[in-house]
């Protein structure tokens, strides 16, 4: 069933009146950009020391969006107070919660490199809570499973975290999950294309 999930989605990219990813939110090629633009880009270039890629492509059509976007990812992606790998985790539940190919075709490798076991990132991706997790990753898979599927947070899960990471930890921790689903939410939208190395994450029941 997998193996024909591409032509599937081919196929469907073909039917009259589905708007393919070129059509909706279209990459601007930078001799496009309004004077707004291209101070956005640059000051992203700036910052990150490279030129507009991924999620912030699309958020190029407003480009005061993908300024806060990017200096809020800023901070998000490089400090939170969870630290990398706990973030790592955490935009890998959202990537997954969301079905986000491109967010997490990005961020799966991180996650390993940072030190997520590799049978906690497949266990992710195909819809299964992963098991033997140290405590720090349990809570915070738990808090943001929690959190995305409940749209809030019990008391016990909110305890857990505050033990481990105290307030600020447990507002990072919230705010790594509200940055990337509004990441995931943009590029859903905008049909954003997963690179041709990229393999579409397991298409779960609703």
């Amino acid at each position: 069933m997998s193996r024909l999930l591409p032509a599937c989605l081919a196929a469907l990219l073909l039917v009259p009146g589905v708007a393919r990813a070129e059509d909706r939110l279209p990459t601007i090629p930078p001799a496009q950009y309004s004077p707004e633009q291209k101070q956005a880009a640059e000051a992203f270039e700036a910052t990150r020391k490279t030129p507009v890629f991924g999620p912030f492509e699309p958020l190029m059509h407003s480009p005061e969006v993908m300024s806060l976007a990017r200096s809020m990812g800023d901070y998000l992606r490089y400090k939170p107070k969870i630290g990398t790998t706990l973030s790592e985790l955490v935009i890998l539940v959202n990537a997954r919660h969301w079905t986000q190919d491109y967010e997490w075709y990005v961020h799966a490798p991180i996650a390993k490199k940072v030190g997520i076991a590799p049978e906690t990132i497949a266990a992710i991706r195909d819809g299964r809570r992963p098991t033997g997790l140290p405590e720090d990753q349990e809570t915070a898979y738990d808090f943001t499973a929690e959190l995305l599927q409940n749209k809030r947070v019990s008391d016990a899960t909110f305890a857990r975290a505050e033990k481990l990471f105290g307030k600020p930890g447990v507002v990072d921790l919230t705010a790594v999950s509200g940055y990337y689903t509004f990441l995931a939410m943009e590029l859903n939208v905008a049909r954003y294309p997963l690179p041709k190395d990229g393999t579409p994450l397991p298409r779960l029941p609703e």
